[in-house]
């Protein structure tokens, strides 16, 4: 099963490490400093113009983990990851 991001970006539920809300996750240094260098090794994906809300962490076989930033906030695609199962 895959999880919509907005905008035609979907990716596959097994591939989902986590959903994080932009506000609250930001005022740690660490993450900070993490979406900071996944942006400048070109591991972030900007889904859409909005203002972004939450992101996504992926990491699809043994690459390294991507970010989708996206507009979506947690409760909507903790609502739309709901509707199905993670088990393969």
């Amino acid at each position: 099963m895959y999880l919509h991001l907005g905008q035609n970006v979907m990716v596959r539920h097994q591939d989902v490490i986590g959903v994080f809300d932009l506000d609250n996750t930001t005022w740690s240094f660490r993450t900070r400093r993490f979406l900071e260098q996944a942006e400048r090794e070109g591991r972030v994906i900007t889904v859409g113009n909005d203002l972004p809300r939450s992101f996504v962490l992926t990491q699809e076989g043994d690459g390294p983990p991507a970010v989708y930033i996206t507009a979506l906030s947690c409760a909507a695609l903790s609502a739309r990851a709901g509707r199905y199962s993670f088990e393969s």
